[in-house]
Parts: structure tokens; sequence; C-alpha cells
């Protein structure tokens, strides 16, 4: 009786990791000009870098991902920092996103700006009026301090390559060396998710037009 208790057991685990392997071994991926990958076509790296995915905060694995799973050991790496930041960060919400919808703009990425452009407005309460204005290219008005601390930040950081000892110091006074950093590193991760997306030409969702026009220069 134990051992049929212990046979039991042991398919009935079976089982349910079964079930829990993507639905139609479909992973939902969305590629341009990179294939989507299906969870049977993956190789034990891939497998892994899913795993690790799949239990996270994003919701799904749109995005970077289907490009970033060609180099699976990097692109876990990369996923990991980017949770880290987007999810764990010592910058507030709604900095952070001012920061990201920077880099999307400097870009001209239309999948990050999408997607943030909707989040820093709903549920990071950025004004829209400050996102419509970087969305042309214009420096925004009415920015809170701290807000018109990380634009001068980003925008320097990506336009000049460079962030002047006042901008600097104004970051440091305001944030403190840690979130500064991570500030720093939120720009270059999105500065890869850019560049990423925009290799791959990912595409919008079905009916969505482009958000954002070239700006002279770029």
């Amino acid at each position: 009786m134990r051992l049929r208790s212990v046979i039991t057991a042991v398919l009935t685990l079976a089982s349910i990791i079964n079930a829990q392997t993507p639905a139609a071994r479909d992973l939902g991926l969305i590629g341009g000009r990179f294939k989507p990958l299906t969870y049977d076509e993956l190789t034990p790296e891939q497998k892994k870098m899913v795993g690790d995915l799949m239990p996270g905060q994003r919701g799904g694995l749109a995005g970077p991902f289907n490009v970033l799973l060609r180099s699976p050991e990097m692109g876990d790496l990369a996923q990991k920092l980017g949770a880290q930041l987007r999810l764990h960060s010592t910058l507030p919400g709604d900095l952070r996103e001012l920061a990201i919808i920077i880099t999307a703009r400097y870009w001209n990425q239309q999948h990050v700006w999408y997607n943030h452009r909707r989040y820093a407005i709903e549920e990071e309460g950025v004004s829209e009026r400050t996102v419509n204005a970087i969305a042309s290219g214009k420096r925004p008005r009415s920015l809170r301090p701290d807000q018109e601390i990380v634009y001068k930040f980003c925008t320097e950081m990506l336009g000049a390559k460079q962030v002047s000892d006042a901008t600097f110091r104004a970051a440091i006074d305001r944030f403190g060396e840690r979130t500064v950093v991570e500030l720093t590193a939120l720009v270059g991760f999105y500065n890869l998710v850019s560049l990423i997306l925009n290799l791959d030409q990912y595409p919008l969702p079905d009916g969505i037009k482009p958000e954002l026009q070239p700006l002279h220069g770029h």
C-alpha cells in the first residue's frame, strides 16, 4: 500500500508539472524578424530562462524575450537585471517610468513607449502633459523638483553622453548614490531593450498605430 501511495504521488506530481508547462506548448512569444519560439523548440538553456521568467511579476513573455532567448545565458541575466531595476529599485515609480519613456523616446522605440506611456500615466501618476511633451521632443513644464532632476539626468546622459557636474550633484543630493547608480543602470537597460526591439522590428499590438515620430537629428 505504501509503495502504491508513493507511485500515485509521483504520478500526480508529474501531471501537475506537465500541466504547468505552457498551454499548447505556446509561450505567447512575439517576434518581428526573429521567429517566435515555441516550448518544444527550446534548448535546455532556453527552458531554464523561460522557467526563471514564468513565475515573475511581468505577467507574460512579450517584449525582448523572444530575441534574448537566442542567447539564453545572457538573456537570463538580462531579464533578472531588468526585474531588479523595474520591480525592486529604490527609485520611486513615477521617476522610474519617466526615465524609461525618455529612453524610449530617444530610440524612437514604439513598443516600449506604448506600454510605459500608459503605465506612467495610469499607474504612476505622471501627467499626460509631461508625457506628450516628451513625445514631441520638448522639455516638459511644471515638473516637480525630483522629476526635473531625473529629466535633466536622463536627457544629458542620452544626448550629451555625459552628465554635468551640476546635474550629478543635484541627483546625488536628492537621491543618494545607490539610487543614482540604479537610475543610470535603468537607462542602460532600456537602451538594451530598445536596441533589441528595434533590431527585431518588434510589432505593436493589432490596431495600434505608432505614437512616436522621428525627431530631428535622430
